[in-house]
């Protein structure tokens, strides 16, 4: 815990993700817009592509977006990279990112069958192909690596429970233990409300934590196991 170093494959996630950051307002200056081409689409619209379900991760939505992705990153990661390893941290990384990305898409699905649902109860049925098209190309693309970090909010929660945190607006210290379930409850909350307005992928962020907890429960499990990295 006390080395307070930049590791590279931290250093480098950073790096990554600010330079992708830096082409998308570049090429939103030219009539480009690289969140629409790289951002996680419905995987039944038209605007999908299989390789948006890992570029979606380095994608943001905005300098605040990426502000505290990346702090969050910086803060946690690197603490959990120096006590992991390398190879285990940029594997656990990616495997939230993903896992985030297809919980996602489980649960566009689950809106868009929701919406169909209720236009065909409403009398659209001659019109129901059209509609489903419709429908598939009006969800939200998804961008951002939130769903990543929330998955080395957790891993940092379950390998330190007890390190204190200071958290703001709070005047004292919250050990990490409670800072996870802290969060995780407010997002299944924000996502079961689904309040008008919000475009954060609650569930997202969710999904990196659960994939990020079955992961850490493998390796508990099967310490001898070839895909258990050890530093």
């Amino acid at each position: 815990m006390a080395n307070i170093a930049l590791p590279k494959v931290t250093k480098n996630l950073i790096i990554i993700n600010l330079l992708f950051f830096f082409a998308t307002y570049v090429a939103t200056t030219y009539g480009y817009n690289l969140n629409a081409y790289l951002g996680l689409h419905f995987f039944m619209s038209e605007g999908f592509n299989p390789a948006q379900i890992f570029t979606y991760m380095f994608m943001h939505a905005g300098f605040g977006h990426i502000f505290f992705n990346m702090f969050a990153l910086w803060m946690f990661g690197r603490i959990l990279e120096n006590f992991w390893g390398p190879k285990k941290f940029l594997f656990y990384y990616l495997i939230c990112g993903l896992g985030a990305g297809l919980t996602q898409e489980i649960v566009q699905y689950i809106q868009v069958q929701s919406i169909l649902s209720d236009a065909a109860n409403a009398g659209f049925g001659l019109d129901i192909m059209h509609i489903k098209t419709q429908v598939y190309n009006s969800m939200a693309y998804t961008v951002g690596a939130s769903g990543a970090v929330y998955g080395i909010l957790l891993a940092f929660g379950m390998s330190f429970p007890n390190e204190r945190l200071f958290i703001i607006p709070f005047p004292f210290p919250i050990k990490a233990k409670y800072f996870v379930v802290g969060y995780a409850l407010i997002e299944l909350f924000s996502g079961i409300g689904n309040a008008p307005g919000d475009n954060t992928a609650h569930f997202a962020h969710l999904g990196g934590m659960i994939f990020g907890l079955i992961l850490i429960l493998y390796w508990k499990k099967n310490k001898n196991d070839r895909f258990t990295f050890r530093s």
